[in-house]
């Protein structure tokens, strides 16, 4: 639910950058670059892993319940998951960007 809320967030943030880009190709800078979003993607992945972390050591420590752990272990999970996701269908396509003749 967390990551399902993170990606719509990052959806719409990309939409409306694009809808704001205007129409022209030298002028379509303006928006979100891919880098930034990759970059912004990755220290999302980072974050969730070390609030995952925190939440393990908080509990090993008596002081958080076993729930917010499984819960940020999930979350953690499924952001990893779909980093590596997003990673292969980048390779993917170089690959296939690749092959092409030129």
């Amino acid at each position: 639910m967390v990551n399902a809320l993170a990606a719509s967030k990052a959806y719409a943030q990309v939409q409306s950058g694009f809808a704001s880009a205007p129409k022209g190709l030298a002028e379509s800078a303006q928006g979100p670059d891919f880098a930034s979003l990759v970059n912004g993607a990755m220290n999302d992945v980072v974050s969730t892993g070390r609030r995952a972390e925190s939440q393990m050591i908080a509990h090993a420590n008596g002081r958080a319940e076993l729930m917010d752990v499984v819960t940020a272990l999930s979350s953690a999970q499924n952001s990893l998951e779909t980093a590596m996701a997003v990673r292969d269908q980048v390779i993917a396509a170089y690959q296939e960007i690749m092959r092409m003749p030129i």
